[in-house]
This record gives C-alpha cells, structure tokens and sequence, in this order.
C-alpha cells in the first residue's frame, strides 16, 4: 500500500473549507414517523425534537480478558453484548449501535420513554444474571456488570461515508442525549441506572416506574412500596441535565413481568402508595437544584414541543 499523503491531506483541507462555508440544509422531521431507512448520503441532515438514549457500557471489560483464551473472551462478549441488544431490540429501539465493550440504544415515536426505562431496568437484572454465570465458569473473574445511563433531547442525524460503499456508511447523531448519556453511564456502576433531568421530568409521575411493588426479595408482600429515586449531581455535564436521578432496583421475581406490561401499556397511577412515599417523591425536587433546574428543561422542553407543532401545521397546510 502506498498513500499519497501530501495529496490526501490538501484534498481533506479544501473538503473542510468548502463544507464550513456552505450551511447544509436542516429539515425538521415527526419523531412519530421518522425512519432510519430514509436517511441517505448527501447534504441535508434531519432534525428530531425527541429521542431517549440508553448508554450500556460493560464494566472491566479489559480485566475479563485476563487469563482466558480467544474463545473465553469472545464467549463472554456474545453472552453478554448479545444479551443487551437482544433486550434492546425487543423493547423497540429503532436504531442500535455496538462499540467494542459497549454501545447505545435509541428510542423515538409514541412510548419511547416508557420503552427505553423498560429496557434499561432489564438490562440492569441481567446484569445480576450475567455476572453470577461468569463467576460460577470463572471463580476470579473480576466484578463486572453493565453500567447505565439515559438521556433525551434533540438531535440531527444524517448518514456518513463513502458513496456507494454501503459497508462503510453509517448514520451519525449529533446532540446531547448519546452524549449525556454516556456520561451517565460512565459515572454509575452496575447497581444504578442514572438518568439525567430531562428522563425523570418525563416519569417522574410513574407510580410503577418511580416505587417499589413492596416485596421482599420476591417473597409475598411484607412492607408498603417505597420511593425507589435518589438525587444524583452527574458529572461533566455542563447545563441542568446534570441534576439527575439514580434507581438501585430490579425488577422483583413476583412482579416484575406484571409492573413491565402495565408501564408499556400507559398504566401510572397506583392506589397502594403510602402518603410518606409520595412525599418523599415530592421532596427530591428541592435537593441539587432541583427547583431551578427543573424550571430551566421545562422551558427548553416546551420550546421543542412549540417546534414540533409547529412543523405539524406546516405539513397539514
């Protein structure tokens, strides 16, 4: 192989001077019927108002290499990156991505938030799963689990590569919520899902998503549901996103499966919830500057939806 480097270097220089004084264009698109198969390579980029991002990202993935073979290694990865895909496609994500010892979930259109929240409670009791059948293969294999994190937000998205070279095209997103939540996943470990304001002003009122069923360890009921949420200051996020929340929960043996379809199917309010865990519910809101920061998305928020509306009456004209 030999490259002309001089040559490709000019060529990627005047490529970036050509693309920085010409402003592609940007076309708004309806979350609820955007589909990854119309994006195409070429100068428009599509504008989504609101999509959720579920970050996985597999702790100690280097030192599960340590004293195994190829075929060890590689084993792990299938069952456990499979795994996580396999729950992120069958809670709906529209668009999947796999980078090395992690990779993200996107989710967009009616019940994205319900359905990612689904996903990454799913994700975190497989994890418990994940890790005891490596340790029960490999008695020192390191503590390891995956790592969550959501956000949301809008992004642009358009499909980058090489013309007609379809192997080498893929689409990329820009926007906060990939990136956010990347950093929620990295600050967390496998014990919490961390997500950032703008997930929990969206669930925040799920009594089936914000308490606990009131099992003990999948025993009969023996305490009243309890609020499951902690503050949580999310690092090098720079705006209120970073005021976010943490749950340390699994889904329960007895009630899991019943709790998941009733959050899927719209289901929110229930009548078994203690007026102190509503409370408590009610007091998260003055910790971390939870009041301004919650004043702050909301204004971000609505202007979103304003934009949304907007491009909706445009297209009925």
């Amino acid at each position: 192989m030999i490259i002309q480097l001089n040559a490709l270097l000019a060529h990627l220089e005047q490529r970036s001077h050509e693309k920085i004084d010409v402003e592609p264009s940007v076309v708004l698109k309806d979350v609820d019927s955007f589909s990854i198969d119309s994006l195409e390579i070429g100068p428009t980029w599509h504008r989504l108002t609101d999509i959720v991002a579920v970050v996985f990202d597999l702790k100690s993935s280097t030192n599960l290499e340590k004293g195994r073979s190829p075929e060890g290694t590689a084993s792990i990865y299938d069952a456990g990156i499979g795994g996580v895909v396999r729950t992120l496609n069958d809670f709906g994500a529209r668009f999947v991505d796999i980078q090395g010892d992690g990779g993200f979930g996107l989710f967009w259109g009616p019940g994205a938030y319900l359905q990612a929240m689904c996903a990454a409670i799913t994700i975190r009791t497989f994890s418990y799963e994940f890790e005891a059948i490596l340790k029960d293969k490999w008695a020192n294999a390191p503590s390891t689990g995956f790592k969550v994190g959501l956000s949301s937000g809008p992004v642009m998205v358009k499909r980058v590569g090489l013309e007609r070279h379809m192997d080498m095209q893929e689409p990329v997103w820009v926007g906060r919520p990939v990136n956010y939540a990347t950093k929620a996943a990295q600050q967390t470990e496998p014990y919490f899902i961390y997500v950032t304001g703008s997930i929990w002003d969206v669930i925040a009122e799920n009594d089936y998503l914000a308490y606990s069923c009131g099992c003990d360890g999948g025993l009969p009921k023996s305490s009243p549901p309890s609020f499951l949420w902690h503050n949580v200051e999310l690092q090098k996020i720079p705006d209120a996103q970073r005021y976010g929340l943490a749950l340390g929960s699994s889904w329960c043996q007895r009630h899991g499966e019943e709790f998941c379809n009733l959050i899927l199917s719209g289901a929110s309010r229930r009548t078994d919830i203690p007026i102190e865990a509503r409370q408590k519910r009610e007091s998260l809101k003055h910790g971390l500057n939870m009041d301004s920061a919650f004043a702050e998305r909301r204004v971000e928020r609505e202007a979103r939806f304003a934009e949304l509306r907007e491009m909706r009456k445009a297209a009925q004209r």
